[in-house]
């Protein structure tokens, strides 16, 4: 059957490769992707007691290994497509060329494209990390007043190890939000347990305080998004909330094997191309370049991460 929509492989090329260097998406490290093989899917979720049963593994001179056999429940969920199209007049096609084709605006409209789908799926990973509905029970906490990490007699290390100290598997992410990694690296007992009891006041990078607290990696979503219905004034709010979050991801975890928090199930790649000969776009008409992706972000072991609601205030 043949379809009005031509993928293009030049443009799927900028597609995928497009990132906005001014902007901090952190979307695809949080919740990694993950191929499946059709729009529907299964995927295992295991009894965390798995991981830790532990079976006899000796064998006779002439017996037979005994066999492990994993648990676990098979969940169905199937990929959403999300895409945006941009419609260009014939005659800014032309003008382009005329110029020397020196700017191609289909390609400036794949990476424009791209680029807002980029921060479309950091709005879901954000609302989806930052939701205590995610979280297990016993493995979520709501600061306030005192015990918030931006008041001066707060003690976020504390708090965060005592998390840590509890964790069914390691933590080896701390998300953050950028307001929240603003006020913890300038929290007075953290910058004195980091620099030392003279040190009052300073300001700790991502690297002390990975030490400080032994884990492997501190994340900062600091885009923002406009949150204003179309056609009003813009309002610019964080992406990523005043929240705080350990996580386990075990980045080489799939559908079937590997215990994590969570994952991004993707169905193929991302996508771009042309709908060609559109009659409807300026005098002359014009073409409409479509991008998009087909995925879904799954929360899968929620009592692998801890949530501290309202860190800063």
């Amino acid at each position: 059957m043949k379809l009005p929509f031509v993928i293009n492989s030049y443009l799927t090329g900028i597609a995928r490769e497009y990132k906005n260097p001014d902007l901090s998406l952190i979307a695809d490290e949080v919740l990694p992707r993950v191929q499946v093989g059709a729009r529907k899917f299964e995927y295992t979720v295991f009894p965390t007691g798995d991981a830790f049963t532990v079976p006899d593994t000796s064998v006779g001179r002439t017996g037979t290994p005994n066999q492990v056999e994993f648990g676990g429940t098979r969940e169905g969920s199937f990929v959403e497509d999300h895409g945006l199209d941009d419609p260009i007049p014939y005659d800014d096609i032309a003008e382009a060329q005329a110029n020397g084709g020196g700017y191609d605006p289909r390609a400036h409209a794949a990476a424009y494209t791209s680029g807002i789908i980029q921060l479309d799926r950091e709005v879901r990973v954000a609302n989806m990390i930052f939701d205590a509905a995610s979280y297990a029970s016993g493995h979520k906490t709501t600061l306030a007043s005192a015990t918030q990490w931006s008041h001066a007699d707060s003690d976020p290390a504390n708090a965060i190890l005592e998390a840590m100290d509890g964790a069914i598997f390691p933590y080896n992410t701390l998300v953050l939000g950028a307001r929240t990694w603003m006020k913890l690296r300038q929290n007075k007992k953290l910058v004195e347990k980091v620099l030392g009891t003279a040190s009052t006041s300073g300001l700790l990078t991502r690297q002390q305080v990975q030490d400080a607290l032994e884990i492997p990696r501190i994340l900062v979503g600091a885009s923002r998004v406009n949150t204003a219905r179309k056609g009003q004034t813009a309002v610019l709010s964080r992406t990523w909330g005043n929240h705080a979050a350990l996580l386990y991801i075990d980045s080489s975890a799939d559908t079937n094997r590997g215990i994590t928090f969570g994952f991004t199930a993707e169905w193929g790649q991302r996508v771009s191309g042309e709908i060609l000969e559109d009659p409807n776009i300026g005098l002359r008409g014009g073409v409409k370049i479509r991008t998009g992706e087909s995925v879904r972000e799954l929360v899968v072991a929620s009592d692998c991460g801890y949530f501290f609601q309202n860190a800063v205030s």
